[in-house]
């Protein structure tokens, strides 16, 4: 076993795979080819002396060796960057935090936090990335992002088993809610009964995770999809042109455009969402902890504003 002349590039495609979770996906993104990345991937587990990745149906996992050369591995990468930046005379990044989040945060959340700390903290920037839960918990394994505000519904399980466990804070709680059209029959009251939901059309996500928000939880019939979309704001202008009805957060009742009406539904069990937080175990820098907190700011006023 000898790591001492593995390539930069090498560490690089580790840590595509562990943020993409897929040979395929890590290659998109490095502009490689699959093939390329997988005789990477076969150099660094030969000076590894044993397996980095776990195949799977699903695609590529850490190890635990896989995992403590990530972690290294990051600190090498992070350097090297440093380095090519001040070789090249650009001036060094004092306090950088990189922060991602799901689409949801980019309605109020986010723009509030960068708002107070360009105010208070001025000094720091924050470089951040929109995804979804899964692949930003990815990233955080990986060292591509320092935060990440995520999405968890019941029975809010860890957003995943790895170890050591992610720290997380629970930013909002907040309760699912219902746009539907201003001028569709359910939209003249103050809520709508669970039960009035069945034989609806809904714009919902194409697949995976939050994606699939679009439909009510627990319906008890097969639900009709007439349109998905991935951008929640494409999906409530489908639902203002009567396309159909969709779920959304409650924060986004201040945002929806004309001809939408946002309201609670009754009758079932309360769907919550709760919005997380996480990071890495370990002790975070200074900078990354005016940005949480930051974050925790906004959220509070997020729910003022409700």
């Amino acid at each position: 076993m000898d790591l001492r002349d593995v390539s930069l590039t090498a560490l690089r495609v580790l840590r595509a795979v562990a943020e993409n979770g897929t040979f395929t996906a890590a290659a998109a993104a490095l502009g490689y080819t699959q093939s390329a990345v997988s005789r990477q991937i076969a150099s660094l587990e030969q000076a590894a002396g044993g397996a980095l990745l776990e195949r799977h149906r699903e695609g590529a996992r850490l190890t635990p060796a896989g995992r403590m050369l990530l972690r290294r591995a990051v600190v090498v990468l992070d350097e090297m960057e440093a380095a090519t930046r001040e070789l090249s005379g650009s001036p060094a990044e004092a306090a950088t935090v990189r922060v991602g989040w799901i689409p949801a945060a980019g309605v109020s959340l986010l723009p509030r936090a960068l708002t107070q700390l360009r105010r208070t903290a001025s000094a720091i920037t924050v470089v951040s990335r929109e995804g979804y839960t899964p692949a930003l918990v990815r990233a955080l394994r990986a060292g591509s992002i320092d935060l990440a505000v995520l999405a968890s519904a019941p029975p809010f399980r860890p957003p995943d088993t790895e170890s050591p466990p992610l720290v997380l804070r629970t930013l909002a709680e907040r309760g699912l809610r219902l746009a539907l059209p201003a001028g569709h029959p359910l939209a003249h009251g103050d809520y709508v009964d669970v039960a009035e939901l069945r034989g609806q059309r809904w714009i919902a996500g194409p697949s995976g995770d939050e994606r699939l928000m679009g439909v009510w939880p627990g319906l008890d019939e097969r639900p009709e999809i007439a349109h998905t979309a991935r951008d929640w704001l494409a999906k409530l202008h489908l639902v203002a042109a009567g396309a159909g009805l969709t779920t959304v957060s409650a924060v986004h009742s201040g945002v929806a455009p004309p001809g939408v009406k946002i309201l609670p539904v009754h009758g079932g069990p309360q769907e919550l969402r709760r919005l997380l937080l996480a990071r890495l175990p370990g002790h975070p820098t200074d900078a990354t902890v005016r940005v949480a907190e930051a974050l925790r700011t906004a959220a509070l006023a997020d729910d003022a504003a409700e």
